[in-house]
């Protein structure tokens, strides 16, 4: 037998030896594209500490990183494969530790309770148009309830009704009401407090009343250069807004500040749905495209007017004239528009394609994707969780991959000759560049789009294939232009024929987005899906030779979990005022549609549903859904399901009867050890303690999850310090 496994033994190392021959081959090939990995390691290690449930010690990342150093440096005389893989861990420590880091480095105070008609004052880090009123962010914060130690560094304020002019470093104070920032409404979704955690805020709320200005903004220094830069975004917003509202066009007028601007605030809720409806909404998202256009329309025009201008096209170097003046346009542009993480990553790649123009150098576009990518992730760590980074990263690579290798089909396959007549050609290959550029971006993005909005545009690529152009050779066109006129007052010339681009804009997004089946909602996607889509793309689109092709079986594995979402049975929210059950039909009715109408729409939407199944006592009109297993009464309700009862209690006087009779009780009120019967009990001082809860009867088995149980102990995650438990009844 010794000799058998053995001789197994021996074949397996002689397998492994051969595939480690080929993947070395492999890898030596391309090495000019290994340098594209080092930002995806980065990725990795950043991935790596957000997914962990408890907070390491302040010293692992450096320890790591020393200990990869170390590694990749005794490694570089070594195997290309060991060398690799030690350069890959040094990259992979660096990533961990640069979020370790940015966690430690931005660690701040946040309130742990509401806080009612408390006087704040503090100066004025962003103001933003939202609606009827703006929404300002204050930092250097005093509270007049807390002490220093206490008070958040920064807070969330919307100000709405008469209030004074207001600009970026001006002083304000005035009475608020401040909230802690919301956490997530069911296990897996979108956590609000880490978001808040990374920008700085500790709390929001809103304004009683006007506020006052205690102090204006200071007009030197870096603070008083960045305090214009926001006044002078917010007075072109404002003048655009004032410039359409005269007219009557309230919702062009968004549109255009949206796009001069970034600032979306005054877009109309049904405007928005209907560009995320018709697959347009990276329109209204200032990201690469809109930075290309400028810096383009910028170079062209500075190097047309400057080729008329007599002998100068001879005597200078008018190309570098141009890109000089395109790379100021553009780091303007990005610098107006709020420096969100599209701009950076599009401005970043730009301005090296600008600065090889300077130096008489070609740029190299994944490379350049590979820069700011890593740029960003050693800033921003926290950015690789957002919708933004993922959105504009995975269309950009996705694109670059696709026109590198259609180039090279082309290369060798010549000029297609039947579109080298003249004339009719160009617009024709234009619109098929639109249309496939559109097919690649909304392939890639679509993964990422459905784990972070659950839907899917069916028309985007028609939709795009009218607006794009569009807004290339009409819209963008005329914001520079509007751009360059406004210190002459004239700006009106120019907005006037932009709005007119906007208004057929809105029309193609309207148009498109009430198609029949315009757009498909899809369930929650776990994590490790998305990482595994992510992972096969990257594969697929960083390597060139045949080998990418296994990345496809990593993206077929991720894309095969996105129709296996396990809708929980009942979903209980962190204040107990709201919740859900599953009908038995894959549907969900919701307790309420009125105390706790946002979270319920997340909730249906991680469901792919788009509205509830009435629940017992409201109103069932137009509701073709079946009626729940549920009854309720003053006191409670009863849930049943797989063979299990559920008690969902309101009332003490439910509480001896549901306890004796139900497998599982969810109370919002305190229990405190007089309910011994069923198999799990939810109070209230677990849903204080945990956050929101998600229950599932899986095979005769219990099973639940809570927020803060799958979020861990994390310095973002709020958690009660005081062992004082809440008072009973709601």
């Amino acid at each position: 037998m010794s000799g058998y496994y053995g001789a197994i033994y021996n074949t397996i190392l002689k397998y492994m030896d051969i595939l480690n021959s080929l993947m070395a081959n492999q890898l030596i090939a391309e090495r000019d594209r290994w340098v594209l990995w080092l930002p995806v390691a980065l990725a990795l290690g950043i991935a790596c500490y957000f997914a962990l449930r408890i907070e390491p010690p302040y010293y692992v990342g450096t320890l790591g990183l020393m200990i990869a150093g170390a590694v990749a440096w005794m490694g570089r005389s070594a195997r290309a494969m060991v060398w690799l893989v030690a350069i890959g861990f040094f990259a992979f420590s660096l990533g961990f530790t640069a979020a370790q880091w940015r966690t430690l480095r931005i660690t701040a105070p946040v309130i742990e309770k509401a806080l009612r008609a408390v006087v704040i004052e503090g100066r004025i880090d962003l103001v933003e148009i939202r609606g009827k009123g703006v929404r300002v962010t204050l930092d250097h914060v005093r509270i007049s309830t807390l002490g220093p130690r206490q008070t958040p560094e920064k807070v969330r304020l919307r100000l709405a009704g008469n209030q004074p002019e207001l600009g970026r470093g001006d002083w304000i104070s005035g009475r608020f009401s401040l909230s802690p920032p919301s956490p997530p409404v069911a296990p897996g979704a979108f956590d609000f407090q880490r978001r808040s955690f990374f920008q700085g805020i500790g709390g929001s709320g809103f304004s009683f009343g006007s506020v006052k200005v205690t102090k204006k903004a200071q007009s030197d220094g870096m603070a008083g250069v960045m305090s214009e830069i926001t006044n002078l975004r917010r007075h072109i917003a404002l003048r655009v807004l004032g410039y359409f509202s005269d007219r009557g066009q309230a919702k062009t007028g968004a549109v255009v500040a949206a796009l001069m601007t970034g600032d979306r605030g005054g877009i109309p809720n049904k405007t928005m749905a209907t560009f995320r409806e018709s697959g347009l909404a990276h329109l209204l998202a200032i990201s690469g495209l809109h930075i290309g256009l400028v810096a383009g329309i910028i170079f062209f025009g500075v190097r047309a007017v400057l080729a008329l201008a007599g002998g100068t096209a001879l005597k200078f170097p008018i190309k570098k004239w141009a890109a000089v003046a395109a790379l100021a346009g553009a780091l303007g542009y990005t610098l107006i528009a709020g420096a969100t993480v599209p701009t950076i990553r599009a401005f970043l790649m730009i301005s090296l394609v600008l600065v090889a123009v300077l130096f008489d150098r070609r740029g190299l576009s994944m490379r350049l994707v590979a820069f700011a990518a890593s740029a960003i992730l050693l800033m921003q760590p926290e950015a690789l969780l957002g919708a933004s980074f993922q959105l504009s990263f995975a269309a950009v690579i996705a694109l670059i991959s696709a026109y590198e290798a259609l180039s090279k089909w082309r290369q060798g396959r010549g000029r297609l000759g039947g579109l080298s007549a003249p004339g009719w050609h160009k617009p024709l290959l234009y619109v098929g560049g639109v249309a496939l550029t559109t097919l690649i971006a909304g392939g890639a993005t679509a993964p990422f789009a459905a784990f972070h909005f659950n839907q899917f545009p069916h028309y985007g690529m028609i939709a795009n294939v009218l607006a794009v152009p569009l807004t290339a050779l009409w819209i963008m066109p005329w914001a520079v232009i509007a751009f360059a006129l406004m210190p002459l007052g004239a700006e009106g010339v120019a907005l006037g024929v932009m709005g007119w681009g906007v208004d057929l804009v809105l029309a193609v997004a309207d148009m498109v987005s009430h198609w029949p089946g315009a757009v498909s909602l899809l369930p929650a996607m776990p994590p490790w899906a998305l990482a595994s889509l992510a992972l096969g793309g990257l594969w697929l689109c960083l390597w060139r030779t045949r080998w990418r092709l296994f990345g496809l079986a990593a993206m077929a594995m991720g894309l095969a979990t996105m129709g296996f979402y396990d809708m929980p049975d009942v979903l209980i929210d962190h204040r107990g005022r709201l919740m859900a059950v599953q009908d038995g039909a894959g549907g969900m009715a919701v307790s309420s549609r009125r105390a706790g109408r946002f979270t319920s729409d997340i909730w249906l939407r991680r469901a792919a549903l788009d509205s509830p199944t009435p629940w017992p006592g409201q109103s069932a009109k137009k509701s073709k859904k079946p009626a729940v297993s549920l009854s309720c009464d003053g006191l409670g309700c009863l849930y049943s399901a797989h063979g299990k009862t559920i008690a969902l209690i309101t009332d003490m006087a439910a509480l001896e009867e549901d306890c004796a009779m139900a497998n599982v009780v969810v109370s919002t009120i305190p229990v405190h050890g007089r309910c011994r019967g069923p198999d799990l009990i939810i109070d209230k001082i677990d849903l204080w303690r945990d956050g929101a809860h998600a229950v599932w009867i899986e095979n005769d088995k219990i099973r639940v999850q809570s927020v803060n149980g799958e979020r861990g102990d994390r310095p973002w995650v709020q958690r009660p310090k005081n062992k004082k438990k809440p008072a009973g009844g709601t």
